[in-house]
């Protein structure tokens, strides 16, 4: 039995509809994160749990007790908010403590549980430090271990590194995701950062309009997306349109609407297709290969294309083309994006060369087009 259990709950706002019908279940110990753009209802399905809103229907379970009636201070959930909240008049131990202060814990066992959990995230003798004098990176610290001080069944994270720079949010998401682990504590995440969702998650639910798109494991959202929104949020894609014209043995093939070049491909996400279905063909930069426009290869599988700009991004090299397909997608136009490894070896190619883009069939991915 899961260990939270989300039963199609939905919440309006007047005309707006923030959730729409959304089901999903988490395990015991494990860290699944609400992903989506501003504005997608992750915020007020994480706020649905933890009781601070109530849902117009549906249901909600925590270790199989439904607690749709039980108000936030007596369910077994602790949050983090976003701007941390902490009381700036107090110390870190005593922001720290303050919700088993009001529990009635007494002082001993209080300061001992402080001492200990400040120990867990790195801040070990701040007890007396004033919230003023520490770091973004500290203060994150401080809010966590004041949720996980009061030792909670949930814990639910709104959006916690997202005021911090990116060098400290990425050392922090592998320290919390550590301790996570540690703790074998059932965490519900929420994020709009599609590479922090990656690395800190069990399971990730994409959300859009209010709506659950897809759930999955990282590599399975980013490997298989279920839709053309998917696949544009999780990473990195191109995207042309296609219409299917053959299958065998579950694999297919995909003309382009525009040129007529063929994609031989698999159905993402375990899509049923037929043929004449109008898709999406899906191709991730860095399955791509670039190759001399003398190559003569099979035609299946190749775009022609043109250099425009080589950029070298540390560990990779892009390359953005333009190619005579019609990308999807309204920010990319008809750029189309290969990456690869930086092997420090020079480039072969030139600004406004003419090459080919080539895909194997087992890293083209089809998808049903978006409705």
């Amino acid at each position: 039995m899961a260990y939270v259990d989300v039963r199609d709950i939905r919440k309006t706002y007047g005309n707006v509809t923030a959730v729409d019908h959304i089901s999903f279940d988490i395990e015991e110990g494990e860290l699944l994160t609400l992903l989506g753009p501003s504005g997608c209802g992750k915020t007020t399905t994480l706020d649905m749990i933890a009781g601070l809103t109530t849902p117009d229907s549906g249901d909600i379970r925590i270790n199989g007790e439904r607690v749709n009636d039980i108000g936030a201070e007596n369910r077994d959930t602790v949050k983090v908010f976003q701007e941390y909240a902490l009381f700036p008049h107090m110390s870190v131990g005593q922001n720290v403590g303050f919700g088993l202060k009001m529990e009635g814990m007494p002082k001993s066992e209080r300061v001992e549980r402080v001492k200990d959990v400040l120990e867990m995230v790195e801040l070990g003798g701040l007890e007396d430090r004033s919230i003023g004098e520490l770091s973004g990176g500290q203060r994150q610290r401080v809010a966590t271990a004041r949720a996980l001080v009061k030792e909670p069944s949930v814990l639910l994270l709104d959006e916690p590194f997202s005021a911090l720079d990116l060098k400290l949010r990425e050392q922090l998401q592998i320290e919390l995701k550590k301790l996570q682990n540690e703790l074998n504590i059932t965490t519900v995440h929420v994020t709009h950062d599609q590479e922090e969702a990656m690395v800190l998650s069990d399971k990730i639910v994409v959300m859009n309009d209010g709506k659950k798109l897809q759930k999955g494991t990282p590599s399975e959202i980013y490997e298989f997306p279920n839709s053309q929104f998917v696949a544009n949020f999780i990473g990195k894609s191109n995207l042309i349109h296609g219409t299917i014209v053959s299958e065998t043995a579950n694999r297919y093939v995909a003309e382009s609407n525009e040129t007529g070049v063929r994609f031989e491909g698999v159905a993402s996400d375990g899509q049923a297709l037929t043929v004449g279905d109008d898709v999406a063909i899906c191709l991730r930069p860095e399955k791509c290969d670039i190759r001399a426009a003398k190559d003569s290869s099979s035609a299946q599988n190749r775009l022609s294309a043109t250099l425009n700009h080589e950029f070298l991004l540390g560990s990779i090299v892009q390359y953005r083309l333009t190619v005579n397909e019609t990308v999807i997608g309204d920010d990319v136009g008809k750029e189309f994006i290969v990456e690869d490894k930086n092997t420090g070896r020079k480039s072969e190619f030139g600004p406004q060369d003419d090459v080919w883009i080539k895909c194997k069939p087992e890293h083209v991915k089809i998808i049903k087009t978006d409705k």
